[in-house]
């Protein structure tokens, strides 16, 4: 049962990575590498900075039950608090986000898109949602040309340590 268990989770470790899985995860880079350049292009062609459309995406696109706080935002980008705050004061200056203390504890506030911000937000994530239907199955091979192997090794280690298993008992 040990050896089972040890299988089980280590079955990913010691395999050696394949030419045509480093062939797969350069592809995968490039292909995101791409979509994130040419969603940078588009958000500068409507006036925004690329982390301000990132900024208003991560507003409008919270999970449901989320609430827009400066510190889920700083979290959902990936940023210092700081930093969020500082890029929130320049989506406020533009008149394109509104900032709104809680009633109920005034260090908390909630950010919320504007109609103009939520404008500018449309115009951008119609063409990036445009491309990933056009051309998101490339992405999409990549993914699964590296999942792929894992999956059908993962399985085969499954069922080899099971067989160990069960034959040690009969």
């Amino acid at each position: 049962m040990a050896r089972y268990i040890a299988l089980r989770y280590t079955w990913t470790m010691g395999l050696e990575i394949t030419p045509a899985e480093y062939r797969a995860l350069a592809e995968l880079r490039y292909r995101i590498r791409h979509f994130l350049r040419e969603g940078d292009a588009k958000a500068r062609a409507v006036g925004l900075e690329p982390q301000q459309y990132l900024m208003l995406l991560a507003i409008r696109g919270l999970p449901e039950g989320s609430e827009a706080t400066i510190q889920t935002l700083a979290e959902r980008l990936a940023l210092k608090h700081h930093s969020a705050v500082e890029l929130v004061d320049r989506l406020e200056t533009h008149g394109y986000v509104r900032r709104t203390r809680s009633r109920d504890d005034r260090r908390r506030v909630f950010v919320s898109l504007l109609p103009r911000g939520e404008r500018l937000l449309e115009q951008v994530a119609q063409n990036r949602i445009s491309e990933l239907r056009t051309s998101g199955e490339a992405l999409v091979g990549a993914i699964e040309a590296l999942l792929e192997r894992r999956q059908h090794t993962g399985n085969n280690q499954k069922k080899t340590a099971k067989r160990e298993v069960r034959d040690k008992r009969d």
